[in-house]
């Protein structure tokens, strides 16, 4: 049987298609709140005149956000778009590729005793991704989740 005591963690997660640059941070909850913070964080990695498309799948975090006038103004004024893929689509989404190298490339097999060692090794991938978008390996994994 396995426990999940000190429940678990959720990385937001964002693909900047123009420099094939990966970036996230993780937290214990994944609600409308720590969305928005993610939200404000991408919006400091461009200038404010760059417009940015933030995609979304249909979690119910970021589902809140159509439901919210005060998020629509936020965007708005900020400079940002939020489109949402439709129900059962997340493929159309092009970060859920991504997710799969984490899993395979440094996930798999492992027992992280603690959160923080999760995180630890997650980050790291994020890292080392960024550094090496091009490595062969890499690319086979996202590649195969595209196709799938």
């Amino acid at each position: 049987m396995y426990n999940r005591y000190g429940g678990v963690r959720h990385l937001f997660a964002a693909l900047d298609l123009a420099r094939d640059k990966l970036y996230g941070y993780i937290k214990p909850i994944k609600k409308r709140t720590q969305f928005l913070e993610f939200c404000r964080y991408l919006r400091t990695l461009c200038p404010a005149q760059v417009r940015i498309a933030v995609v979304c799948d249909n979690f119910s975090p970021h589902l809140t956000t159509r439901k919210c006038w005060r998020v629509g103004d936020r965007a708005t004024a900020s400079n940002v778009e939020i489109a949402y893929t439709p129900t059962n689509s997340a493929r159309l989404n092009r970060i859920e590729a991504q997710f799969a190298a984490p899993r395979y490339l440094t996930l798999d097999g492992t027992d992280h005793t603690t959160h923080k060692e999760q995180g630890s090794m997650i980050r790291r991938y994020v890292i080392w991704r960024n550094r090496h978008a091009d490595d062969q390996d890499l690319q086979e994994v996202v590649d195969r989740a595209n196709v799938a």
